[in-house]
């Protein structure tokens, strides 16, 4: 296809604004409700899986530095011992404690070091994730059908590309080690509180009770708030995409307040959300750090007790000293400590969880279905006789667009389509080439059924030019090439001379290689649409077609490129959609479509001597006569 050949569906919302489902049909917003976290975590886990290297190399470094962490109270504990009090004399074990601070410094030397490659393997962990679930996104993006790009807004989707994608990058870069080294302190901190005192390790488990009531009940209004936050913030970017893109009908009817309003609607139910979802997850840190603190002292006291009283029962570390409290306060620091982490992470965690949620809602989409299974249909052979028979289509069930349909395109034929507004001109287009399927009926090229034919050599077969056109944030040469992605230098410049581009290009200071801006706004209407009809010269189709091609130039610069229309059109079938009559008065064919059937069907000047609905159009724009 020449305006959309080899692009991806990503740009056809744009091509689809006209003819496409009704206003009603676009509104799919995802849901708020949070869906199954779980298996939510396990997809994230799989495509972290896939760098296992990379993830078994952090893992190995986050063990060693867990480990070094778990030695350094224990060594702390043995060189306090070694100040010992007898008969009222302090008596100290130098060599004893340089050895153990030796040990020490050169494990904190160890854990420095460390930490620091932790945090260079958990960055391109991180990147590496998202890079590899970026591109799956994308790629499913590009294949969805045409169907749900109409159905959802772009802002939104772009959102779950950028805001989403980025929200698990870097819960990936910072929660992966504090998790597995949070359990892995965990455990080797409760071994050794055991191993110093059963009895002190009972008195510190109630602040473990204590952290899993708060955290549960604060979990329940996390899983509500972050999920609606992240949804809200795609609609929000929906609403900006929709007003940036749409700026000049917003300005030219003086709606600039009103879109303000909406945005500051949108905007006020994110906040609200926003502000419910991080107080909750900001409330989870301040309250672990208090209940760690109770336990702290609870500790300290009761060992303080124990040690008074010389009470240890069931330890293997032999009888309570104050190398062993302090060792003791330490393991308990560090066994709440994880956890208190892991409570402040959870805000970043759930809004992962639910941005990937909403991720892999667009990767669960099934992709656009081909059934064309006719791999020696050939582009190159196409005749170009299409016949649409007894065909029917809704875009929303039960609201019939066509119905009856009848219509055939003789090979080489230039039939024009004409009809009000919302008639199913369009329509036609978007069924011809598979953007949507019928509901019954058949559609046959060159006696085939287009259902046999592999959608990609279909559409291969057929270039069109359409109203909204499609400019790339790239050269026009570039642009031009993409009707033929291997078209040489002098093919290009070809194409542009037929189509009257060279005009207005050839006078610019970089000529062909001057660089447009994002949907050509640093060009005219007309010449976006010069554009895309040299595009459609440098694929060379079999099937044109022209929908309406040349509503955006004005009078004189239409009747400039009527020649290069014509030997574009020379030779092949081409369909015709069009409002101006002037453009139509030569087609071999006229059809009137109204209310879903063709209602008039032959040439200009039959259609006319029948004094019907072609004649009421045609003399209402040329002679001035009321319908």
């Amino acid at each position: 296809m020449a305006e959309q050949k080899n692009s991806a569906p990503m740009q056809m919302p744009r091509v689809m604004g006209r003819g496409g489902p009704p206003p009603h049909a676009r509104m799919g917003m995802p849901a708020e409700k949070p869906k199954n976290a779980g298996a939510t975590v396990k997809r994230i886990i799989s495509y972290i899986g896939k760098n296992k290297y990379l993830l078994f190399a952090l893992l190995a470094i986050m063990l060693i530095i867990t480990l070094t962490n778990l030695l350094a109270p224990f060594l702390q504990g043995l060189a306090i011992d070694c100040i010992t009090l007898s008969d009222s004399r302090l008596n100290i074990d130098i060599n004893g404690m340089i050895t153990y601070l030796l040990l020490l410094g050169g494990i904190y030397l160890i854990s420095s070091l460390l930490t620091y490659f932790q945090g260079i393997f958990a960055a391109k962990l991180s990147q590496t994730t998202v890079k590899v679930m970026r591109n799956d996104l994308f790629k499913k993006i590009s294949y969805l059908p045409i169907k749900y790009t109409d159905t959802h807004q772009h802002g939104d989707i772009m959102s779950r590309m950028t805001n989403d994608i980025e929200n698990i990058s870097n819960t990936v870069s910072q929660s992966i080690a504090s998790l597995f080294s949070g359990v892995l302190t965990l455990f080797g901190c409760f071994m050794f509180m055991i191993f110093y005192s059963p009895m002190l390790t009972l008195v510190s488990m109630t602040s473990i009770v204590l952290t899993l009531i708060v955290t549960r009940t604060l979990t329940k209004f996390m899983r509500k708030y972050f999920p609606m936050q992240q949804s809200l913030l795609g609609e929000l970017n929906g609403h900006i995409e929709e007003t940036v893109t749409g700026y000049k009908t917003v300005a030219s009817f003086s709606r600039e307040k009103r879109a303000c309003d909406d945005f500051n609607v949108i905007s006020d139910k994110l906040t609200d959300a926003s502000i419910k979802a991080q107080i909750s997850g900001g409330v989870m840190g301040p309250c672990m750090n208090v209940i760690g603190n109770i336990g702290f002292l609870l500790v300290a006291g009761v060992g303080a007790y124990f040690l008074i009283i010389g009470f240890n029962p069931l330890a293997l570390s032999g009888a309570i000293t104050v190398g062993t409290i302090q060792a003791f306060l330490q393991y308990t620091r560090n066994f709440t400590r994880p956890i208190n982490e892991i409570a402040q992470q959870y805000a970043m965690i759930q809004t992962a969880i639910a941005g990937a949620e909403r991720v892999f809602e667009i990767m669960d989409n099934p992709p656009e279905t081909d059934e064309g299974k006719d791999d020696s249909f050939s582009v190159e052979n196409v005749k170009g006789d299409i016949n649409f028979k007894d065909l029917s289509f809704s875009y929303v069930p039960g609201e019939v667009v066509l119905h009856d349909f009848d219509l055939w395109i003789k090979s080489g034929q230039k039939l024009a389509i004409v009809g009000a507004t919302g008639s199913g001109k369009t329509t036609v287009v978007n069924l011809l080439t598979r953007f949507y399927d019928i509901d019954s009926g058949s559609i046959t090229l060159d006696g085939q059924s287009i259902y046999e034919i592999p959608k990609k050599k279909l559409r291969g077969s057929i270039g069109i030019v359409l109203q909204d056109t499609v400019i790339f944030n790239d050269t026009i040469a570039q642009n031009i090439r993409y009707g033929k992605l291997d078209a040489t230098d002098e093919e290009v410049i070809a194409a542009a001379r037929t189509a009257k581009v060279d005009e207005f290009a050839e006078k610019l200071t970089d000529g062909y290689n001057t660089v447009l801006t994002e949907g050509g706004s640093n060009l005219s209407q007309g010449q976006r649409q010069l554009i895309a009809i040299a595009r459609a010269v440098l694929a060379d189709p079999k099937i044109l077609i022209l929908d309406e091609a040349t509503s955006s130039i004005d009078t004189r610069t239409e009747v400039y490129i009527q020649e290069a229309m014509l030997a574009l059109m020379k030779g092949r079938t081409s369909l015709i959609i069009a409002h101006r009559l002037s453009t139509i008065r030569d087609a071999d064919k006229i059809v009137v479509i109204d209310k879903g059937r063709v209602a008039e069907a032959g040439n200009h000047e039959q259609l006319l001597a029948q004094g019907g609905a072609y004649a009421k159009l045609y003399n209402t724009q040329f002679a001035g006569i009321a319908t």
